[in-house]
């Protein structure tokens, strides 16, 4: 795993040394920059269900203002702080660990002009689109990385589903406000 583009362009990501854990490929992060290219200098970005931070890391390379990231395993924190270390990212940034497939409280920096979410493909995303549905600015971007297969609703809350991309077994399902 490496940054793509940026300011941090190259840099090499650690990779989780646990099983469970599916990083965003780069390919699937490329297009999902490629498609946000405008949005995403001086934004306000949430990085949901982090893992290994590189969606964030990758949107703070390419100028987003700041990144939250969250994740509820200890070991994802400690690695995304390991990533943001090795890419010497030292502010534009907060790291929570919280569940984001309940309820949950929005963190301090909400609301999010870009919110991405990676729930593990054998959660049902709904809960978690549920859960940020209100932490989007009003011309915000949610984008849900799931399984190809995966049913995912075309409408949560306030939110319709506008773009979906499929590469390999992954897609990503872009939101807007309706």
């Amino acid at each position: 795993m490496r940054i793509i583009s940026g300011t941090h362009k190259g840099r090499r990501l650690e990779a989780p040394s646990w099983p469970g854990l599916r990083p965003t490929s780069d390919k699937l992060r490329e297009t999902l920059f490629n498609v946000l290219v405008t949005v995403i200098p001086g934004a306000n970005v949430l990085d949901g269900f982090a893992g290994t931070g590189a969606v964030g890391i990758e949107a703070l390379s390419r100028g987003a203002a700041h990144v939250t990231f969250i994740d509820t395993d200890r070991r994802a924190v400690a690695l995304i702080q390991r990533n943001l270390e090795r890419c010497r990212i030292t502010s534009g940034y907060g790291i929570i660990r919280a569940d984001l497939s309940g309820t949950v409280v929005p963190p301090a920096q909400a609301p999010f002009d870009f919110v991405f979410l990676d729930p593990p493909y054998q959660l049902d995303p709904a809960h978690a689109l549920q859960a940020v549905d209100g932490w989007l600015t009003a011309d915000g971007w949610l984008v849900v990385e799931h399984a190809r297969r995966q049913g995912i609703p075309d409408r949560i809350g306030g939110l319709a589903r506008v773009r979906e991309l499929v590469s390999g077994d992954s897609a990503l399902s872009f939101f807007r406000h309706s």
